[in-house]
């Protein structure tokens, strides 16, 4: 019995000594960062304002040569007027193939025959959200064409760059992308984004370009103001028809934006700091992780939610949002 127990310990601090190990290991090389960083270039979608813009900020206070695309010219001007002068714009559509083509042919003279170390897919928007079945197909497509065709048309043409430099490609997913929480092109969209990285990830595996996603929780952006967002309900609850209004009952609207502003004001995170950290990880380390969860809601709440079995979230979602006047 006792050689049993003695045994039975040393094999106890054995996996101990081994757990402990790993961490240590996993710690270091977390923390390496890669060298010449002067020397690199990492362009940036969607720098008007939000996320893209702080990274590009960050980035070039690290010394990076920026290239960032903006969809205004007050938006360039902003973010020229706030970093020094290795940092660059351009006017970039990801909608626009033109506009994607244009960004290409300046960023091949800026970056020579060094190539692009990093290509942040960024540029996003998320409305109109609500009720699926209040929305009619430009209400997805409108989405679509930013969050998930943007990207893969960014990324194709962009690759070769990429490649060349042995770089990065870190496309900006959100725990939406993890868990359908509302209807809307947003969800189905960051679905997507989650899919082709992964799939690109693995068909260029060999060739020294690593594939990043950054999956950021609920973050105080243009993205999550509410007015945008409560003056798109009422516009899709205008075009419904008075049999779908009557089936959902007058006061429905009203409960879900009240709903939406509980959301909103008690889950998002004034510090946008904690999802551009992520994304400078991907960039300066030699061993980037494949994916961030940005947020202590995407961490502890987003994330844990996302494996539990799909009638956990569907009741979940149910008791959280309005009961239809018409419900079963």
């Amino acid at each position: 019995m006792y050689e049993y127990l003695s045994n039975n310990c040393t094999c106890t601090h054995i996996l101990g000594a081994f757990v402990l190990l790993w961490i240590l290991v996993w710690f270091y090389r977390d923390n390496l960062e890669i060298t010449k960083v002067s020397e690199k270039h990492v362009f940036v979608t969607g720098c008007d304002s939000g996320f893209g813009h702080l990274l590009c900020k960050r980035l070039d206070k690290r010394g990076f040569h920026v290239l960032a695309g903006c969809l205004t010219e007050k938006g360039a001007d902003d973010l020229k007027r706030a970093t020094g002068p290795f940092l660059k714009t351009c006017i970039l559509d990801v909608t626009s193939k033109a506009s994607i083509q244009k960004a290409l042919e300046w960023t091949k003279k800026e970056v020579g025959d060094k190539g692009l170390w990093g290509l942040v897919n960024n540029a996003g928007r998320s409305l109109p959200m609500g009720p699926s079945e209040w929305m009619k197909i430009e209400d997805f497509e409108s989405t679509l064409k930013v969050n998930m065709t943007g990207v893969i048309e960014m990324t194709m043409n962009f690759f070769p760059l990429v490649k060349k430099a042995r770089g990065r490609v870190v496309n900006v997913a959100s725990v939406l992308g993890r868990v359908a929480a509302n209807g809307g092109g947003y969800c189905i969209s960051k679905f997507a984004v989650e899919s082709f990285s992964d799939c690109l990830r693995r068909d260029i595996q060999n060739f020294g370009v690593n594939v990043c996603i950054i999956e950021p929780g609920f973050f105080k952006t243009q993205v999550t103001s509410l007015d945008p967002i409560e003056r798109e309900l009422h516009r899709l609850w205008n075009q419904l028809t008075p049999e779908v209004k009557e089936s959902y009952g007058d006061k429905y609207l009203d409960k879900y934006i009240k709903i939406q502003r509980l959301i909103m004001n008690t889950i998002c995170d004034s510090d946008l700091s904690k999802v551009t950290r992520c994304m400078e990880h991907a960039l300066l380390a030699v061993h980037p992780r494949t994916r961030y969860s940005a947020g202590w809601d995407a961490k502890l709440l987003w994330i844990p939610l996302s494996y539990m079995p799909a009638c956990v979230v569907d009741i979940a979602l149910k008791l959280v949002l309005p009961k239809p006047a018409k419900s079963v």
